[in-house]
């Protein structure tokens, strides 16, 4: 039977990824448990100090009687796993920098812009996600009729949207429209655009009415029918929004060359981290001079699956 793990971590699609992804990746089964706050506007950093109150402070986080790793993603997840942890002795293997004492997990994966470093500290370049050869391939022949209807190259675009650091409404939108526009007719390539769940509705709207004429296609489903993993594997270049640490990573997971898509804000941590990829050539701005040809895949969460398991010796 393989290793059962429980994933910890706020409910959101980024968190749920890269926790999913590392488990999978490892052989391990799992299962999802989200944090979620009782209390509306509660300050979890003043919570956290009352310990085991915090559980009394959230919506039930059940560990199976098969649980026998917890897989915690970013700040809030953190303090939640590390008290389960302690509770039922389980290891803690703690994604993104938890902002606490990293004394109480096995293990800490980080990416190299979050500077931590440690005995326990695993540092890796991209974030940890599922996006595998398998999965391509079979998204790849799920996807390809769909996707790519003539001979013409195909530019995906994978949008994010407004977060704590940058913003992606209808003025970005606009700039992204042309800047798109101009790349695909230049280039005499087709376009396949889908959007996420924080993705404004008005923006999308405005994309749509800007470059459908063009010819640009917007896909979008849910479950089986997301047509994301499929735009991965069948483009020949992807642009991604700067937003999201996440989606970049799967992008550059796959031998396409990557545009960066720039948006209103400033993440200092999230520039850090699209530095380090232009600085080893993987990804660049996404303007009309960009390269086309194909790139040598960039994937780190192999590594990190090697570390975890040298540590449970499994």
């Amino acid at each position: 039977m393989p290793i059962h793990a429980t994933l910890i971590a706020e409910n959101y699609a980024g968190h749920l990824s890269q926790g999913k992804g590392l488990a999978e990746r490892a052989g391990f089964s799992w299962d999802f448990q989200p944090v979620i706050f009782r209390k509306k506007g509660l300050i979890p950093r003043l919570v956290f100090r009352s310990g085991f109150q915090t559980l009394r402070q959230i919506e039930p986080v059940i560990l199976t009687p098969q649980t026998e790793i917890i897989i915690s993603m970013a700040g809030k997840g953190s303090r939640v796993a590390a008290l389960l942890g302690k509770r039922y002795n389980l290891p803690v293997i703690q994604i993104q920098d938890p902002r606490m004492s990293v004394r109480d997990f096995s293990l800490v994966i980080v990416n190299e812009h979050d500077r931590l470093r440690g005995d326990k500290v695993v540092t890796i370049r991209t974030a940890l996600h599922g996006v595998t050869e398998e999965k391509l391939s079979q998204a790849r022949q799920k996807w390809k009729p769909v996707i790519r209807q003539t001979n013409r190259r195909i530019l995906g675009v994978l949008l994010g949207g407004t977060n704590g650091r940058y913003v992606f409404e209808e003025r970005e939108a606009a700039k992204l429209s042309e800047q798109i526009r101009d790349f695909i007719i230049l280039h005499q390539m087709e376009c396949i655009i889908t959007s996420s769940r924080r993705t404004s509705e008005k923006a999308l709207f405005l994309m749509k009415t800007f470059l459908q004429p063009y010819g640009v296609r917007f896909l979008s489903g849910e479950g089986e029918e997301n047509p994301y993993l499929g735009i991965l594997a069948c483009s020949d270049c992807l642009a991604v929004t700067e937003d999201s640490v996440s989606m970049i990573s799967e992008a550059v997971a796959t031998s396409c060359p990557v545009g960066i898509l720039p948006l209103s804000g400033h993440s200092g941590r999230l520039r850090s981290f699209v530095e380090g990829l232009q600085e080893v050539g993987r990804v660049v701005a996404f303007d009309k001079n960009m390269p086309l040809l194909p790139m040598e895949k960039l994937d780190d969460t192999p590594l990190a699956v090697e570390r975890i398991k040298q540590k449970l010796k499994c």
